[in-house]
């Protein structure tokens, strides 16, 4: 038998519900030059009988120890048959022609690695369509995301990579947290061409509740400070931003009560960009729950990349 022109690399850690999602969206490729790697990363809920159900799904299923997302990623890569490796997370759900764009935009433009967006699925709840939305909005963090394709960085619930662009680096240096970012800095910076492709994007679920969705942006914020000291300089003023938007949260009362002219205008200055947010939101959704919950996701993806942000500052200054 050949070998398959992709490898789905797929690390999964106590989802087997969110893994039977996934690999039934693979079952609808209209490209079918792939495999797929499915690495259980050390999982007390296991998705092996997920995966037994899939027999007309060309995949592997493995079983090791928890060492986080990177090196599951990397094991993956290692046994791994095809030309070019992809990843994606559990959570996300992968359109029919995933393949095919992908195909088709390396026949014209060939790329060492590559990207794509991430959108909401008309069948996800309000609140993941909201997450969705703030995540990949520019008037958030998802406008600090890379999307931009001149500076594009791929991330790991959507990315992948040749086989040579893994041989030259050596895949993921980092366990988790912008382990994903890390990468895609590396790859550059030896010259590798990393580029976007618009319509390969994926839908991603996010987190069910916002007390789960806090900590997932309170990680990001913590990686980026982690890439800032692995690469010098990969810390931007725009990457400050939801840590100022935290720390004028925080200041806002004792301002309201001392200072309250000053704090009518950070009142009015908040809830403009607040606002903003929910038009955006409401023009693409179309759907006033969707755009109403905005805000609360907007918050809390703001206020937990900040608090994350800060706290590693914090914890490296004191080392």
């Amino acid at each position: 038998m050949a070998s398959p022109k992709y490898s789905i690399i797929i690390p999964v850690y106590n989802r087997p519900q969110e893994l039977g999602e996934l690999l039934q969206s693979l079952t609808s490729q209209t490209f079918g030059s792939f495999e797929i790697l499915i690495i259980e990363d050390g999982s007390s809920v296991t998705s092996e009988k997920i995966f037994e159900k899939y027999t007309q799904l060309t995949a592997t299923y493995f079983f090791k120890p928890n060492s986080g997302p990177g090196p599951s990623r990397n094991f993956g890569f290692e046994r791994a048959h095809g030309d070019y490796f992809i990843c994606f997370d559990s959570d996300c759900l992968i359109p029919s022609h995933y393949l095919e764009t992908v195909e088709r935009h390396l026949a014209l433009n060939p790329l060492d690695a590559w990207g794509g967006p991430d959108r909401s699925h008309e069948n996800f709840t309000p609140l993941q369509q909201a997450m969705a939305f703030t995540m990949s909005s520019v008037l958030t963090t998802g406008g600090i995301r890379g999307g931009n394709p001149k500076n594009f960085q791929p991330r790991s619930f959507n990315m992948g990579i040749s086989r040579e662009a893994f041989m030259k680096t050596g895949g993921f240096h980092f366990d988790r947290f912008a382990e994903d970012i890390e990468l895609s800095i590396r790859m550059k910076n030896i010259g590798l061409r990393v580029g976007l492709i618009p319509e390969a994007y994926v839908y991603h679920q996010r987190r069910s509740t916002l007390k789960d969705f806090f900590r997932q942006v309170s990680n990001f914020g913590k990686g980026r400070v982690l890439v800032g000291q692995a690469h010098p300089g990969e810390i931007k003023l725009v990457h400050w931003f939801p840590s100022l938007f935290l720390l004028g949260l925080i200041v806002l009362i004792p301002v309201l009560f001392f200072y309250w002219q000053l704090g009518i205008l950070t009142v009015s200055i908040y809830a403009a960009y607040l606002l903003g947010i929910v038009v955006d939101s409401y023009y693409q959704s179309k759907s006033f729950l969707v755009a109403s919950l905005s805000i609360p996701s907007a918050i809390i993806q703001l206020t937990g990349y900040g608090w994350g942000f800060l706290k590693e500052k914090a914890q490296v200054k004191i080392k």
